[in-house]
């Protein structure tokens, strides 16, 4: 590629840095005998411009003007370029677009003026003669609103990037747009999506609404997405949806709810899902799963409920299970009970899930449920917390016989010492009882008085040892 010195006049319009970046075929003619056989790129990023050049090359099909200090685009700014596709002005300080700035410019396809903080407002005209724009980038600008009928010409624009600005609700301009496919509008400040915000986006495949201030859906917003493929609601306000939020939207394959403030999840929300693929539901405050809830996504591959408040999930909730290929349930008070069986057995089969720590019972809080160990008693599952109960009841059954025996014990050897004792003191002054006659003497006495002793104590050891059992059970069942 060579580089072609252009007319004198248009040197003395450029500066020479300027010139030296723009590379093309051949020199332009004059402007009334351009034609479109070849074209040319012309590089004008970084150049320190604070206002345009007068002339372009008439064969240039794409124009770079990123990053300098343009401040205003005046009407057909550019003159008559038959042959640009791509014109760039991202990163400069333009505030002003007048009406008919791109006149002249009948075949472009593609136009990014992002990163202009100084654009809070636009004319209704000022994309006026671009009927063949598919793709306009305006993120992160300063727009408060679009005018409503600012794209009546643009019937072939399929992209509209528009995030990162000050919206408050989804620009009225966007409706019946049939051939948009793309919209971002993530970052804004929108509140709400009304019913009628999104009419008439029949072709529409990508919606970003991420990162706002959405507390509210209406019901039938989005009834006109029926090709809708990729929709991100994540990190917004909503603590609930319409019933029918999602019908119609039979295409979705990734859906995205997390990071908002939802605290239960309805069977009716996702009924329609049927090419689901993707389901974000993380980074919410989610309690309780309606049955029934999955049973229609027989297409979901990836499920996230992370880092909510679930602490049980029954089995029903997840009637099929076999579609899954990833569920990822981290970061939830976990009640490892009989309840959660079937997702130890789960994790075990298909080794698509892990990392489920457990918050309760206390007998396994701390464990992850892959370690949990589910016992059986006549078939049946027995809570964790059942089964340490049980334990803890019969270590006390346990001890309490033991210390039992040990006193029981004691009391008979000394009763027994003081019979041989008492028997050898007899002997001792020469007498010989006779049979009888131990039990009948003083001797007798002694030990029939120590007898009824032994059996009072053993009565009343008995029931202290068992209150003292029952008083342990009862505060190890509470």
């Amino acid at each position: 590629m060579t580089v072609i010195t252009f007319t004198v006049s248009v040197l003395c319009l450029l500066p020479p840095a300027v010139l030296a970046r723009w590379s093309c075929v051949r020199a332009c003619p004059p402007p009334c005998s351009c034609t479109q056989e070849k074209s040319c790129t012309v590089l004008c990023d970084r150049s320190s411009i604070s206002e345009l050049p007068k002339e372009f090359p008439c064969e240039a099909s794409a124009i770079n003007l990123d990053k300098n200090k343009l401040k205003f685009l005046s009407e057909r700014a550019f003159g008559t370029l038959p042959s640009l596709k791509t014109l760039s002005l991202d990163h400069n300080n333009i505030s002003f677009i007048t009406p008919g700035a791109f006149k002249g410019l009948p075949n472009l396809v593609e136009l990014r003026m992002a990163h202009n903080d100084y654009i809070s407002y636009l004319h209704t005209r000022a994309f006026t003669g671009l009927k063949k724009l598919v793709r306009l980038d305006l993120s992160d600008c300063n727009l408060f609103n679009i005018p409503d009928r600012i794209f009546l010409e643009q019937t072939a624009l399929k992209e509209l990037l528009c995030f990162q600005n000050n919206f408050r609700r989804i620009p009225g301009a966007f409706r019946g747009m049939e051939n948009l496919t793309h919209i971002y509008l993530e970052r804004n400040r929108i509140e709400a999506v009304a019913y009628n915000s999104l009419l008439g986006l029949g072709s529409l495949k990508y919606l970003n609404l991420q990162e706002n201030r959405i507390n509210v859906i209406h019901d039938q917003s989005f009834q006109d997405l029926l090709r809708l493929e990729n929709f991100y609601l994540n990190d917004n306000v909503l603590c609930d949806l319409p019933r029918h939020a999602f019908k119609g939207l039979v295409r979705l394959k990734m859906l995205n709810l997390g990071g908002n403030l939802l605290t239960n999840v309805s069977k009716t929300w996702f009924g329609d899902l049927v090419e689901l693929e993707v389901l974000y539901l993380d980074r919410n405050q989610l309690v309780y799963i309606e049955e029934g809830t999955f049973e229609n996504l027989t297409s979901l591959i990836t499920l996230h409920l992370n880092s909510n408040n679930l602490t049980t999930l029954p089995f029903p909730v997840f009637q099929p299970v076999y579609f899954l290929g990833r569920l990822y349930l981290f970061r939830n008070p976990w009640e490892c009970d009989c309840s959660l069986e079937w997702l130890k057995e789960w994790m075990e089969s298909y080794k698509l899930v892990r990392d489920i720590p457990c918050a309760s019972p206390s007998s396994v809080a701390g464990l992850d449920l892959s370690e949990v160990v589910f016992a059986k008693v006549n078939g049946t599952c027995v809570d964790p917390g059942e089964l340490n109960l049980t334990t803890v009841s019969s270590e006390i059954a346990s001890t309490t016989e033991n210390r039992f025996n040990s006193l029981i014990s004691k009391l008979l050897q000394q009763e027994l010492r003081e019979e041989m004792g008492n028997g050898t003191e007899s002997l001792r002054n020469g007498t010989l009882p006779e049979d009888g006659q131990l039990s009948a003497g003083v001797g007798g006495r002694h030990a029939q008085a120590r007898r009824s002793l032994l059996g009072f104590t053993v009565a009343w050891l008995i029931f202290g040892l068992i209150g003292r059992s029952d008083i342990n059970h009862s505060l190890s069942c509470t």
